[in-house]
């Protein structure tokens, strides 16, 4: 299967992910979801099959509130032991390793001043992104439905720099890593424009393993502020590198999602795919 024809099938189901994310607590039968997106049974069964690599009902199951929990009260034994072995081979973002570098002090305060922006755009299983790189590396990607909003948003983030509509070979890793392709031994480089503050959160997230969750409080504990719980979330909810720095593994400590940058209906999906990936 292509990714647009898994970008359309998540399109598609997009809408019995949600239906399933706010209807857990009743646990929905295939029929309830079938019906609630006008498909019969079986055909309900085989598209979330065909995208997600396994059944509604189990798909239920890992978005659970409890298997929420139980994910982190698992971690609670693997995270110290993950946070100091730095990255994770049970993870496959991680086999491929992905590198962050701040940008200079002078192209963080003045917009990205004399850099050159190429962006472009790919299909992949949890919809359309917009990737953009400078010279040193990948700068943005984001979770799109409007590709004129994208690059205004892009060009928001870097208001003084110059750009163009172009691939690259970054472009083509992320391309890559999002078909599947997860064995390359050359690093992702991010070239990112963060604080101090911010970096440090986003390499946490990149050390949480695939198939895990963390929370804000750990993530805060982790990087050596515990009473900052608060400014970790507003760092994670800053995270300009969709997938990638997976801030979509970090919920709240009651088990419950929580929000995200790009829809709490895809950062449901993206937990509950990455799940299937994992268990049986």
């Amino acid at each position: 299967m292509n990714e647009k024809e898994r970008h359309w099938n998540y399109e598609r189901i997009a809408q019995a992910i949600a239906f399933i994310k706010d209807n857990f607590d009743r646990q929905p039968s295939l029929e309830d979801i079938a019906a609630h997106i006008h498909l019969s049974p079986f055909h309900c069964q085989r598209l979330f099959h065909e995208w997600a690599g396994t059944t509604p009902k189990k798909f239920l199951q890992y978005i659970s509130l409890s298997h929420a929990k139980s994910l982190l009260q698992k971690s609670e034994s693997i995270s110290e032991t993950t946070f100091k072995t730095g990255l994770s081979s049970s993870s496959r973002l991680h086999e491929l390793f992905v590198k962050l570098e701040g940008m200079t002090p002078h192209e963080y305060r003045n917009g990205g001043e004399g850099l050159v922006i190429t962006y472009d755009y790919a299909d992949t299983s949890f919809g359309e992104i917009i990737i953009a790189a400078t010279e040193k590396g990948i700068c943005h990607i984001a979770f799109i439905t409007d590709r004129d909003n994208g690059v205004k948003n892009l060009e928001g983030r870097f208001p003084n720099a110059s750009f163009k509509e172009s691939s690259s070979p970054f472009h083509q890793q992320v391309r890559n890593f999002m078909n599947g392709e997860k064995n390359s031994r050359e690093p992702i480089k991010l070239h990112v424009k963060g604080t101090a503050f911010q970096l440090k959160v986003w390499e946490a997230l990149l050390q949480i393993p695939l198939g895990e969750l963390e929370t804000y409080g750990r993530i805060a504990e982790h990087i050596g502020t515990p009473k900052a719980s608060r400014a970790v979330g507003t760092a994670i909810g800053s995270n300009p590198i969709a997938y990638l720095i997976p801030c979509h593994r970090v919920i709240q400590a009651s088990g419950i999602v929580g929000g995200y940058m790009w829809g709490p209906t895809r950062k449901t999906a993206i937990i509950g795919w990455e799940n299937a990936q994992i268990i049986p």
